[in-house]
């Protein structure tokens, strides 16, 4: 019975500290919304085409540098902490921090001295030199920040790392909406106005990025405050530590590199994409005679669909942060048992999630789009949402496999696959923008192509390493059913209130305040959660006792 109880409270707090970096997840990906739209209406969707070119050589350099150390970290303070072994946990975090120091220069250099390079000949674009240049210190204060959050994740808590994202996003908010403001009207001066257009909005775009910079020196403080009031529990748990182990200096470096190596590589291969597709459509775009309509069309992509997209991925993102240290544990401990129910937990959370999210994004992608974006034209932005939402479903089911098979240990798998799934999402997309002009559909497309090939492989991946089945009907097939119900509420409730209050954003309020509920009692009535799972989510047995007052349960 004991036994029973102890999976069932570390079950629980997976779902918590996976809910807690959920929540920070959508709060930041909110503010991100809100700070990009009076961004966007100020520099326009060719700023903001500067913007996303910056900001794609500054993921590639921040993944070479830094996107691995929350997850090596992690993995590997908590697989010490299961053994008791709290010198080497320290010595974990020592390391992990030189390694921080060398990567984070290395990164920063390249990028401040390799800006002309990267606009002018991978982009085609010069004047992003400048906000890429703007970036350039904020990788290497990312590393840090990294090594910091994962010591914490190894800990058990989430907490610090969802608050510091919050603190990070607000900052980040503020400054970046006034930075571009006063750098935009800098660029709009009779200086620069005699030395070409454009200046405006690169000056503008490079303001945001400023903003970036700060928002992360604003977390790596509070983490690092947090860090440093837990330093005196650590030093007591050193001089405690009976486990009689204490691994050298270089071997924890070599296990440091063992697990980052294998993580920088799936994942650069896994988000190059993003630095690939950008060349391609910036020259292909060109090749077909649509070369003036990139910048602003790459704008909305980045800045219009993929902003949305990427709200519900936030969230599965946290679910993979929460979970590579759970799962690293039950590997430490050698069962298989806890690893095949958390893979199974967590894919089946995800879907909960995704799903609706596909299903609301596209029956409201025209009120949403023109609740958020009063400048320009919103019929592309629409369009890219109502033919692409389905790349949400995909990439969250594939972000979530990436981060199971790093937490089996299996770390070569993911680089594999994302190989296989890039070089035929490059073949997808140039035969769709060359030969079949497409245009910036061509990269819709091949995204959805590219993250539902990732599940696949990952899928076959998972059931080689651990004995698990994919278990369909409340997996899917009920989320599907309770998501289908919810968008047909959800378009009748806007048009129904829209046509008597002619107000959109009371339209959306009212019809998704609807639609979650009637999700949340579709869900329930086809039995999609159980009331133990329910009871293990934040607030939930709350949820429960008003499932059954409203005999839903």
């Amino acid at each position: 019975m004991s036994g029973t109880d102890g999976r069932s409270k570390k079950g629980s707090n997976f779902l918590i500290q996976g809910s807690i970096l959920a929540a920070a997840g959508i709060i930041v990906r909110l503010i991100g919304i809100l700070y990009r739209i009076p961004m966007t209406n100020i520099i326009g969707d060719e700023g903001m085409g500067y913007y996303s070119t910056a900001f794609n050589v500054y993921n590639i350099m921040l993944i070479l540098s830094s996107y691995s150390l929350p997850v090596a970290v992690s993995r590997m303070v908590s697989a010490k902490l299961a053994r008791k072994e709290y010198r080497n946990v320290y010595r974990i975090f020592i390391v992990a921090m030189i390694y921080a120091t060398i990567v984070g220069s290395a990164a920063f250099f390249v990028t401040w001295f390799g800006a002309d390079f990267f606009a002018n000949h991978v982009f085609a674009t010069p004047l992003a030199v400048y906000a890429l240049r703007a970036l350039a210190p904020t990788i290497w204060l990312m590393a840090y920040l990294g090594v910091l959050r994962g010591f914490f994740q190894g800990h058990g808590t989430m907490l610090p790392t969802a608050v510091s994202q919050i603190l990070e996003q607000i900052v980040n908010a503020i400054i970046s909406v006034v930075a571009a403001f006063y750098l935009f009207r800098m660029g709009n001066s009779s200086f620069w106005a005699e030395k070409g257009a454009g200046y405006a909005e690169a000056f503008g775009a490079a303001g945001g990025t400023i903003g970036t910079g700060m928002g992360a020196f604003a977390a790596f403080l509070f983490v690092l405050g947090l860090f440093i009031l837990y330093r005196p529990t650590i030093r007591r748990r050193c001089r405690r530590d009976e486990s009689g182990s204490s691994d050298r200096f270089g071997k924890v470096g070599s296990a440091l590199l063992s697990i980052t190596i294998p993580v920088i590589l799936s994942s650069t291969i896994y988000n190059i994409n993003s630095v690939i597709d950008n060349g391609i459509m910036a020259h292909g775009m060109a090749m077909t005679g649509q070369g003036d309509r990139f910048l602003s069309l790459w704008g909305i992509f980045n800045n219009k669909y993929m902003l949305l997209v990427n709200v519900p991925l936030a969230m599965a993102n946290s679910l993979s942060s929460s979970l590579i240290p759970s799962i690293s544990g039950a590997c430490a401990r050698k069962d298989v048992r806890e690893m095949v129910k958390k893979t199974g937990l967590v894919i089946r959370f995800s879907m909960l999630i995704a799903i609706p999210c596909t299903v609301g994004l596209t029956v409201l992608a025209g009120p949403s789009m023109n609740l958020l974006f009063h400048s320009g034209d919103n019929t592309e932005a629409i369009r890219m949402m109502v033919y692409g939402s389905t790349v949400i479903l995909f990439l969250s089911m594939s972000t979530v496999s990436n981060a199971i098979l790093q937490g089996l240990g299996r770390f070569r798998e993911p680089v594999k696959n994302a190989l296989i799934a890039l070089i035929l999402h490059i073949i997808v997309l140039v035969i769709m923008l060359i030969p079949l002009r497409m245009g910036i559909y061509a990269l819709v497309h091949s995204k959805i192509f590219f993250a539902v090939l990732m599940c696949w492989l990952n899928q076959r991946s998972i059931r080689a390493a651990i004995p698990y089945r994919q278990e369909f009907r409340r997996t899917f097939l009920i989320p599907g059913a309770a998501s289908a119900v919810m968008g047909i509420f959800a378009w009748l409730i806007y048009h129904g209130v829209y046509s008597v209050i002619p107000i959109n954003i009371a339209a959306i309020a009212v019809s998704v305040g609807f639609a979650v509920l009637v999700y949340g009692a579709v869900l329930l009535l086809l039995r999609g959660i159980t009331e133990e799972e329910l009871r293990h989510m934040p607030g939930g047995t709350r949820l429960v006792s008003l499932a059954k007052k409203c005999r839903l349960m």
